[in-house]
């Protein structure tokens, strides 16, 4: 036997001290008790596992060794050795193998707790550390107090097109609040057995990404979540590890989150599959391909936190393991390049009855919080933007403010924007009067801080930056920064960092109204950094820009000059304004569908090539921007500013976006101010579900109608449910909407979404072109559709319908081509065309009144009858234009053919 060495101390050392360790203990062995070792082996079992017999049947000292190693671990394979040594009568090896293991490897490593008897260890330190949650005023609560629940709806929830019928209505997506349930089902099976290792959860900034997942960790460790599948979770905070200097493994940042430094990593990282990483902010992480290097793929390997943390959302780190990811919906396509298939659920925050949950929760007084309640709901646009956590929790600490002052309930707001102006305001205005000077230089310094911070990506500050801007032990610092200490190499290191990052992004807008005049000829207040760059830059400078939009606004702009002293120039406006109209700048104009030029083709070409992922990435990446760019006009609250801004993008294309409510309301307001000839085209867009209907009425009261006669009149009058498509119809009836040209391609329509589309079609003041294509409408979506557009007042003038299926469901539109019609253009490709339909089509081309100029049947599959009558109209009425590749095919009419019908 070797001499004793010194105690080891660093972690590969004491690996290979613990092997050899091990391996000169079975070497010691007759072959005799080798025999009876390996079939002890078979029978030692750690957390119910044991290493199977094929392995070990004949296996000499050092395949067990290495097995041994393997399976347990260097460390805890010394333990499983010595116990079966005692079992196999070999004593003496046994206390050996204990005296030695102590000299080499020193006292530390024989303190380490199993991995069953670390659980709990672990579960009562995680209670601890989150049982509460810091507020954004510093203020402590419980977390189970405080957390109220969000609506999640998983993507598997989205209904799929093929599984309705075309007469039948899609049901609507399933958001459920978030109870342990719900958190369960985010690692759930699916249809085909299979568990998800990646979940994803997006939502905008505030939507309570980051309280979902503190949640998540604190439910797990009070035992309510993933029973008997995750023994361990750790959370970790994505922007915190980009910034933390130096590099560092998995193993250790496992380490920082465990009581004391006794934990058995090696053991926990052998069964990586009942391991549980959440990170939060996922989005802070540059774009694949820009890291510096490849991603960690050894848990031990000392890295920067990008590849760390690169290497576990590729999974190229511990495979096996779950991920919970929290990001942001800028761009859902972002990630996916990382992202080994993953499950995504929308956060999409508070329900109404959970706003009113969450404001009672906050004054913890039922007469205030009924009274800020009851103000808030009153608003509508206000109400509205308290789905959002965060602005709930600005809403409610402005109004406990004015509350306690006893000021009057009737300040304002409709955007994102004026909220958060608004509450910077209320939280300096008990300042005095002379300290208003000294306040107002603080807060430009604090504006500059942020921005700072969000051009170099950091949300962490250190004590020497706010020293440089002269904000250390400053009021603002004291109001918007919180203090922070993060474990450092000698001591802890303390570091600020904004009440929230939307916060940081709001004042950093806000710092280019407070910036001095720049030279001639360049942006006003140096916006040209903010509006320019790379996708990459632009991602992650959305919210920034959407505030700065929103600060624009001559509204915005007085309460800036009021409140922070400075008078901004009109020229920054002005800037703005024309970088808008130069994104639409070089941005093709996307075609009509059926309409082909060899650019279309290529670009089809090369799509057939590509995967469906890199596909569907390419369109989210290159469509987003624009739904990015409405939010920044909705936030100006001025219709001038957006018409004019919306006259460089003369068609507005979005295409394959999950839309939500709010999506729909800031879509609504910009085609109420878009200008003349406007064209806006919806393409593989999912709408939102129609909100649910109210509940029924007591039996008693039923009865009490039913008594009176009143429930079969109200039956026949009562008026349909709006559809998830009303606010974007009722935009289109503002006398003020330019529109001219509508398309819907692929949105999975319900028939209910043709009423409100029928009912604009009566009022739309300029829209001229209708284009339905693919969505599955029914007979009875196309009867009601057809009323709107027979109507006197409806301007449409072209209507292409491209849906299979439909026959006789087209006597309705047939049947539009009356002298009063309006309609010039019909675009019925890809329809389904019976003989008596298109005979029927014919007899009306040919009635003297009908106005029809242009008939387009291309893809319609037609007998050789049918295309006869069509070369009859065509020949008696020389000026429709009748397109359909087979019509020229045979010239001569069809005789017998009678016109009159």
């Amino acid at each position: 036997m070797d001499e004793p060495e010194a105690p080891c101390s660093s972690v590969q050392p004491r690996a290979a001290a613990a092997r050899e360790l091990l391996l000169d203990a079975l070497e010691d062995l007759s072959q005799e008790q080798l025999k009876r070792f390996r079939h002890k082996l078979r029978d030692a079992l750690v957390d119910g596992r044991s290493i199977p017999w094929g392995r070990l049947e004949r296996a000499d000292a050092v395949d067990l060794a290495d097995q041994l190693t393997q399976f347990y671990g260097p460390e805890p394979a010394l333990d499983v050795a010595r116990k079966t040594l005692k079992r196999a009568d070999a004593r003496d090896i046994a206390a050996w193998l204990k005296e030695q293991r102590l000299q080499r490897l020193g006292p530390s490593s024989a303190a380490l707790l199993s991995v069953s008897e670390y659980k709990k260890k672990y579960r009562e330190h995680v209670l601890r550390q989150h049982a509460k949650v810091k507020e954004r005023n510093a203020r402590s609560v419980k977390i189970s107090k405080r957390f109220t629940k969000l609506l999640i709806a998983p993507e598997s929830a989205a209904p799929e097109w093929e599984a309705a019928g075309p007469a039948e209505e899609p049901e609507p997506e399933r958001a459920r609040r978030s109870d342990t349930h719900t958190f369960n089902r985010l690692f759930g099976r699916d249809e085909e057995g299979q568990r998800p290792l990646t979940v994803v959860l997006q939502g905008p900034a505030g939507i309570g990404k980051t309280m979902a997942a503190k949640k998540i960790l604190y439910d797990w460790a009070a035992g309510k979540l993933y029973r008997g599948e995750v023994d361990f979770a750790f959370f970790l905070p994505c922007a915190e590890l980009l910034e933390r200097p130096g590099t560092c493994s998995l193993a250790d940042l496992i380490l920082a989150q465990c009581p004391g430094r006794s934990a058995p990593v090696r053991q926990m990282l052998q069964r990586s599959e009942r391991l549980l990483f959440i990170l939060d902010g996922a989005d802070e992480l540059p774009a694949p391909g820009l890291a510096e290097a490849a991603p960690c793929t050894d848990p031990f390997e000392a890295a920067g936190g990008a590849q760390v943390l690169g290497g576990l959302l590729s999974k190229a780190l511990l495979p096996q393991a779950r991920l919970l990811v929290t990001t942001r919906t800028a761009d859902p396509g972002r990630l996916q390049g990382r992202l080994c298939s993953p499950q995504c659920a929308e956060v999409r925050g508070f329900s109404d009855k959970d706003k009113k949950k969450y404001f009672y929760k906050y004054f913890q007084d039922e007469w205030r919080a009924e009274r800020a309640y009851g103000f808030v709901k009153e608003n509508e646009t206000l109400f509205a933007l308290c789905f959002v956590p965060f602005v709930c929790w600005i809403v409610c600490t402005v109004l406990r403010q004015q509350l306690e002052l006893g000021q009057d309930l009737s300040r304002t707001s409709k955007t994102t924007t004026s909220v958060y102006l608004l509450f910077i305001v209320s939280v300096l205005s008990p300042a005095p009067a002379e300290d208003r000077p000294q306040l107002q230089g603080e807060l430009r310094r604090l504006c500059r801080l942020a921005r700072e911070g969000v051009l170099g990506r950091r949300a962490h500050f250190a004590e020497k930056d706010l020293e440089r801007l002269q904000l250390h032990g400053s009021k603002v610092q004291t109001l918007f920064l919180s203090k922070k200490e993060l474990p450092g190499v000698l001591q802890a290191e303390v570091t600020y960092q904004f009440i929230d990052q939307s916060f940081q992004e709001f004042f950093a807008a806000l710092s280019y109204l407070l910036e001095e005049e720049g030279p001639p000829g360049a942006p006003a207040g140096g916006v040209e950094e903010l509006l320019q760059g790379d996708p990459e830059m632009r991602h992650h400078l959305a919210l920034t820009t959407r505030f700065l939009f929103g600060l624009l606004s001559a509204e915005r702009l007085r309460d800036v000059e009021r409140h922070f002293g400075c008078a901004v120039s009109e020229r920054m406006k002005q800037d703005v304004l024309k970088w808008v109209q130069d994104q639409g700048q070089g941005r093709p104009r996307v075609l009509p569908e059926g309409a082909e030029d060899t650019n279309s083709l290529k670009a089809t070409e090369r799509s057939e090539s590509k995967s469906e992922e890199e596909e569907e990435e390419e369109e989210e990446e290159e469509f987003n921007f624009p739904m990015v760019l409405l939010y920044c006009l909705y936030e100006t609250q001025e219709g001038a500013f957006v018409r004019q801004a919306l006259r460089g993008h003369p068609e507005l294309a979005l295409e394959h976006l999950r839309l939500s409510r709010m999506d729909l309301a800031v879509l609504s307001y910009c085609l109420r101010c878009c200008p003349a000839g406007q064209a806006l085209r919806l393409v593989n867009c999912t709408l939102p579900a129609p909100k649910k209907k109210k509940k029924k009425k007591s039996l008693v009261k039923r009865l009490q109608n039913s008594l009176s006669g009143s429930s079969s009149s109200q039956a026949t009058t009562r008026k349909p449910q709006a559809s998830s498509l009303h606010p974007l119809c009722e935009a289109l009836t503002d006398q003020q909407c330019g529109l001219t040209s509508l398309t819907l391609s692929r949105c999975k329509l319900p028939d209910s979404a043709c009423h409100d589309l029928s009912q604009a079609l009566r009022q739309a003041p300029a829209l001229t072109e209708l284009s339905l294509l693919h969505n599955g409408l029914g007979e009875e979506g196309l009867r009601v559709l057809s009323e709107g557009l027979a109507w006197p007042r409806c301007r449409v003038q072209t209507l292409r319908l491209q849906q299979p299926g439909l026959q006789e469901a087209l006597q309705y539109l047939i049947a539009l081509l009356q002298p009063s019609s309006t309609l010039t253009t019909l675009d019925l490709s890809g329809c389904q065309l019976s003989e008596p339909m298109v005979t029927y089509l014919c007899a009306v081309l040919q009635q003297p009144g009908c106005r029809l100029q242009t008939l387009s049947l291309t893809s319609v599959e037609l007998s050789e009858q049918s295309l006869g009558e069509l070369r009859a109209v065509r020949t008696a009425k020389p000026g429709l234009v009748i397109t359909h590749p087979a019509l020229d095919s045979h010239p001569e009419p069809l005789k017998g053919f009678n016109t009159a019908f």
